[in-house]
């Protein structure tokens, strides 16, 4: 039975190719690290850390008082007439899945605002963005609500949203807000806004 006979040369291809392929293992482990990784930091960007989404918001540019804080918890219309308590608001309802609602009612407080010459094009976008049943950021809404915006939208006014804006409101107001005023987002930094204060 005739032995097998490897070259030097095919020796050392043979060793070459085991050393690759133990090379490819440990870079296979590595990227699967890697992988692990970039998985992990992409989990923590897309789990709302509201807590640290809220002292990123503020701490920004805005000083927060107390007394500011304390406002936002008798009533929505408060809250949402600071441009602090807006950030603060909206990163609740991110932890809530329902930013849409806030993005709604902001995007109709700008629309109203808006020159008759650019209406159209505002109320197609915020048609398209929130109201029309496939929208991206869908508001919740009935079937005739939506088909009655979707009219006033095609030949729009100022006050085109402003059956939707109301319900949404409302929405927000019976909802997301009560909760918001439990939550420990919330009542933390009162806390220690009230900490800071007595200081």
């Amino acid at each position: 039975m005739p032995g097998f006979f490897f070259s030097h040369n095919n020796m050392t291809e043979l060793n070459g190719k085991e050393d690759s392929r133990l090379a490819e293992g440990k870079v296979h482990k590595k990227k699967q690290k890697a992988f692990g990784a970039d998985l992990k930091s992409y989990l923590k960007c897309m789990v709302p850390r509201i807590e640290s989404g809220i002292k990123t918001s503020i701490s920004r540019n805005v000083m927060l008082s107390a007394e500011e804080v304390i406002q936002w918890s008798q009533s929505l219309e408060k809250l949402l007439a600071s441009q602090s308590g807006q950030s603060v608001f909206r990163e609740f309802l991110k932890s809530e899945f329902s930013e849409e609602n806030i993005e709604f009612w902001l995007a109709c407080e700008d629309y109203k605002k808006t020159k008759s010459d650019h209406l159209h094009g505002k109320a197609e976008r915020i048609y398209e963005e929130f109201v029309q049943s496939d929208a991206i950021k869908q508001i919740n809404i009935d079937y005739q609500m939506r088909e009655a915006t979707a009219k006033k939208a095609q030949d729009p006014t100022h006050t085109s949203f402003d059956e939707a804006q109301k319900t949404v409101y409302i929405l927000m107001e019976r909802d997301s807000y009560p909760r918001f005023l439990k939550s420990k987002s919330y009542l933390d930094l009162l806390k220690e806004l009230q900490t800071n204060t007595s200081k």
